[in-house]
């Protein structure tokens, strides 16, 4: 079955940078191929300087963000552990899952959604926790949340930050910040293909990682010996096969960026947004998240009364090719969630989504 090109403006994934899309049609190669190992080491380095880090475990896991999501609490968080996790949409919610899963005694802190995280009620809400959990760019939401007040009251606590929609969009200092732990997902701002997990753990989280955590697949200190620590030791430890192919379309895309310069990408996605933002309030629209926080990269907007938001994601598709997300949970069919994300984040894609609506909606 022939496959259309579409314009992949919902939550992710979304159009790949033309870089990363030829990567992966270059020569295939071995896991362990002194080739292929001297790409993922350029590629953790790439990511260390998008991530903001100077972690050395810094590494793509070889799954999508989840599946990072899940690396940070098996390898973290144990029985009986506290984690006190900001809740203030879907994802903040599969951290109380994941979380509660490993056994921690999770203590959640509601939010509204469509409003940032309150820094001072997540750190009230347990006078020592093992570990802080909150999500920088809530993709159900479209809401950024501010992280450094959290890192400056963490304590002995170590801070977990999911970067999934913000890691290639908006800028991410980890080190800066006093970030323990971080995932993203390749699918996103960083223009790949759903598939990798960037990942990064500070050597205080290290040291007080599960020595043996309850996911084999996962285990960072086994993974550890293949990539993030194990580059310039001159040894790897075989672990799991690789996607090398997906390796070297990351580190394609990485490059992209890099040779752009990681200031000019973060304002090229902070001008496409805010002219969608401008255009759909222009057309009557009314804007979802906070005003003060909302992402430029993930715009959520509501959907207007009496119109059928599926009925109409489902004619942007079939007439022009072009995806949109609807919202999650309480707000699927009250909210629509459009993506200007990686190579997406320009003023061309900006004109076609909303003459797109226009024509549909009418306005």
């Amino acid at each position: 079955m022939p496959l259309r090109a579409r314009t992949l403006l919902g939550p992710g994934p979304s159009n790949p940078y033309p870089e990363a899309t030829v990567a992966l049609g270059q020569p295939l190669l071995g896991h362990l191929d002194p080739v292929f190992l001297g790409v993922l080491d350029e590629t953790s380095e790439r990511l260390r300087t998008v991530f903001g880090t100077a972690n050395r475990r810094t590494l793509p896991l070889s799954a999508t963000g989840s599946a990072g999501m899940e690396a940070a609490f098996v390898n973290t968080v144990g029985p009986g552990d506290v984690v006190v996790v900001a809740v203030n949409g879907l994802f903040g919610e599969r951290m109380v899952d994941v979380a509660s899963r490993c056994g921690a005694e999770v203590v959640r802190v509601d939010h509204e959604w469509g409003s940032p995280v309150d820094a001072s009620r997540v750190l009230e809400a347990h006078p020592a926790p093992k570990l802080i959990a909150a999500v920088h760019a809530e993709t159900s939401t479209g809401v950024l949340s501010d992280l450094e007040p959290l890192a400056a009251g963490k304590g002995d606590a170590l801070l977990l930050a999911d970067c999934v929609t913000s890691l290639g969009g908006i800028p991410v200092r980890l080190d800066d910040w006093g970030v323990d732990l971080a995932y993203a997902g390749s699918q996103k701002c960083l223009g790949v293909a759903p598939g990798l997990a960037p990942f990064s753990i500070s050597d205080r989280a290290w040291e007080r990682r599960v020595e043996k955590p309850r996911s084999w697949y996962l285990d960072l200190g086994m993974l550890g010996g293949y990539a993030g620590e194990a580059a310039g030791s001159g040894g790897r430890t075989y672990h799991h096969t690789a996607p090398t192919g997906m390796v070297v379309s990351l580190h394609a895309g990485l490059g992209r960026i890099l040779d752009e310069g990681l200031d000019a990408v973060h304002a090229r996605h902070a001008e496409a947004g805010r002219l969608l933002h401008e255009g759909l309030q222009e057309m009557g629209l009314e804007l979802f998240a906070a005003e003060g926080h909302r992402l430029p990269e993930l715009t959520t907007v509501r959907v207007p009364d009496g119109v059928d938001s599926a009925a109409v994601r489902k004619e942007l598709l079939e007439r022009y090719d072009l995806e949109i997300g609807g919202g999650v949970g309480a707000y699927a069919a009250t909210v629509w969630r459009i993506g200007l994300m990686g190579h997406n984040a320009r003023p061309d894609t900006v004109a076609l989504v909303l003459a797109a609506l226009r024509e549909v909606l009418g306005r």
